[in-house]
């Protein structure tokens, strides 16, 4: 286990965390790709959505370097490493209730123009808050070592400052607590509301013999609803039961199980949302899939031709061939 507070993160912990770290720089990387790449799919929501994959971006890198680190003072780098992962990991928090915030005017209000004069007070509150926290925390020296007490070898708050409860709260805590609240009564509102107009319109449509090709897109956005608070819940969760085994004083928070749960679930937001928004979305899903496909298909056209060229014969041979054929051919 540990020496006196401190929680001694092992090397296969160490491995597994980097792993869910890798996943999720690459899933929040390629929903930021896709963005950028599709100009059609650029919708509010998914502009949402990148600002979210950015936070869990930053917090992947710097959660990576501080697991494979595993921070024993209050060196510059762990300082720096803490103060980008305190921001990265508040402002993620912020950004994923305002989504659902944004959905649910947009969806149960029927007030487009509301929801989206709400996206400058998203940006003003999700990246404004969690900068100005982390700044006062910088300066007031309350970020730094912290011994693993409920991290996984990366800095947050000091684990000598006599008010870090308060700190890790500022820092974290609360807003994670909120969210918890927040986010499921918001997507239950949401479904509610989506069930009651369907089932109002299903009082005027004919009835089918067969199920309309609609239903598994509402199917799945019903199925996203659902999923999106409760993947939070369970990512988060562990970080959050460490926090009250702390205030406990309770050995059980230096568990080995319980310490990868949570590292894995402080780091697999962006991962869970690549899933969740990408892979499980058929648009994106198929224009993945085709140009994946061209790109193989490509490369496989190339080896080909290059293994159809003759030893000692280069590629112009053929086109000086082909040229020849058709001025014969001409005359």
């Amino acid at each position: 286990m540990a020496d006196g507070n401190e929680t001694v993160v092992y090397f296969s912990e160490q491995v597994v965390v980097l792993c869910s770290c890798a996943l999720s720089f690459l899933g929040s990387s390629l929903i930021i790709l896709t963005y950028i790449i599709w100009a059609d799919l650029r919708t509010t929501p998914r502009r949402l959505l990148v600002f979210l994959s950015v936070s869990d971006w930053l917090s992947a890198v710097s959660y990576a370097y501080g697991v494979w680190r595993v921070f024993r003072t209050d060196s510059l780098d762990c300082i720096a490493q803490g103060a980008v992962s305190t921001f990265a990991n508040t402002s993620s928090f912020f950004w994923t209730v305002a989504i659902a915030v944004y959905l649910y005017v947009f969806i149960v209000r029927s007030n487009q123009r509301a929801a989206d004069s709400l996206v400058w007070c998203f940006h003003i509150v999700s990246w404004g808050v969690p900068l100005a926290i982390t700044v006062a925390a910088v300066c007031l020296y309350k970020i730094g070592y912290d011994a693993s007490e409920v991290s996984v070898g990366w800095c947050w708050v000091r684990i000598h400052a006599p008010d870090r409860i308060l700190w890790m709260l500022l820092t974290g805590k609360i807003w994670e607590f909120l969210a918890y609240l927040t986010l499921p009564v918001l997507y239950i509102l949401i479904k509610r509301h989506i069930h009651i107009a369907h089932a109002a319109l299903s009082e005027y449509r004919p009835i089918l013999a067969t199920r309309p090709p609609s239903q598994s897109f509402s199917s799945m956005a019903d199925m996203k609803l659902t999923l999106i608070p409760i993947i939070f819940i369970v990512l988060r969760i562990w970080s959050t039961v460490r926090f009250i085994l702390l205030l406990a004083d309770s050995p059980a928070r230096q568990h080995p199980v319980l310490v990868t749960l949570h590292g894995i679930g402080n780091t697999s937001q962006g991962a869970a949302n690549c899933i969740m928004f990408v892979l499980l979305t058929r648009p994106l899903r198929t224009r993945l899939c085709a140009a994946l496909f061209c790109c193989s298909k490509c490369r496989a056209d190339s080896q080909d031709a290059a293994q159809r060229l003759l030893p000692g014969q280069d590629a112009s041979t053929p086109r000086e061939e082909d040229s020849s054929s058709r001025v014969g051919t001409d005359r």
